[in-house]
C-alpha cells in the first residue's frame, strides 16, 4: 500500500501532462490487445501458408484444399474460394485474389496508424510537461533568496513527465513494430501462395 501511494505522489510530480501520457499508456495497451485477438482470427499462420505451398507445389490440391478448409483466417479463406472455385471466384481468379488480400490486409492494418502517432505526441508531451515544470522552478528566482535547492528539486520533478513520455512512446513502438511485422509476413505468404496458384491453375489449363 505504501509503494502505491509512493507511485501516486511520483506520478503526480510530472503535473497534468502525466495523465494525457496515462490515456495514451492505456490507448496502446487497448488497441494491443484488439489487435492480438483480430489478428488470432484473422492470421493463417505461416504453418498454413507453408504447407499449402508444398502441397500445392507437388501438385496435390486434394491437401492444399483441405488445408485451406481446415484452417482459419483470411489467406485460408481466400484460397479455399479460389481454388474450389466458388463463382465469385470463378471467372477472374487472380481478380478475386486481388481484392480480397486487399481488404483483408487494409483491416489487418486498422488503428496501427494511431500506434505511430502516440510514438511521435508521447516524447513531445512529456518534453512539454518538463519545460512546463521548468518554467514554474525557475520562477523561485522572483521570491527570496537561497531557493538553490527549490530549483533543482523542481528541475528533477519536471524530468518525470519527459521519462514517462519516453517510455510510453518505446512500448507504443513496440507493439506497432510488431503488428507491422506480422502484416508484412502476410503479404509475402499471400503474394507467394497467389503466384503459385495462379501458375498451377495456368498449367493445369494449358495441359488440358
Amino acid at each position: 500500500m505504501e509503494l502505491l501511494a509512493t507511485g501516486f505522489e511520483f506520478f503526480q510530480k510530472g503535473g497534468i501532462v502525466m495523465y494525457i501520457l496515462l490515456l495514451c499508456s492505456i490507448f496502446v495497451v487497448s488497441i494491443g490487445v484488439e489487435r492480438a485477438l483480430y489478428f488470432r482470427r484473422m492470421d493463417s499462420g505461416r504453418g498454413f501458408a507453408r504447407d499449402f505451398y508444398l502441397a500445392l507445389s507437388n501438385g496435390n490440391w486434394q491437401k492444399a484444399r483441405k488445408l485451406a478448409d481446415d484452417s482459419r483466417g483470411a489467406l485460408a479463406d481466400i484460397l479455399f474460394t479460389v481454388i474450389t472455385k466458388k463463382p465469385e471466384a470463378a471467372v477472374n481468379p487472380a481478380a478475386y485474389m486481388e481484392i480480397q488480400s486487399g481488404i483483408a490486409l487494409a483491416k489487418l492494418r486498422n488503428r496501427l496508424y494511431y500506434l505511430s502517432v502516440i510514438v511521435t505526441m508521447a516524447p513531445l508531451l512529456g518534453l512539454l510537461g518538463t519545460i512546463s515544470g521548468m518554467i514554474t522552478s525557475f520562477s523561485v528566482f522572483n521570491l527570496e533568496s537561497g531557493q538553490a535547492t527549490a530549483i533543482t528539486g523542481g528541475v528533477g520533478e519536471a524530468l518525470i513527465a519527459t521519462a514517462m513520455g519516453l517510455c510510453v512512446a518505446i512500448f507504443s513502438l513496440a507493439v506497432h513494430a510488431y503488428f507491422t511485422q506480422r502484416v508484412e509476413n502476410i503479404v509475402t505468404d499471400m503474394e507467394q501462395c497467389f503466384s503459385l496458384v495462379e501458375a498451377t491453375a495456368g498449367a493445369s489449363e494449358e495441359a488440358a
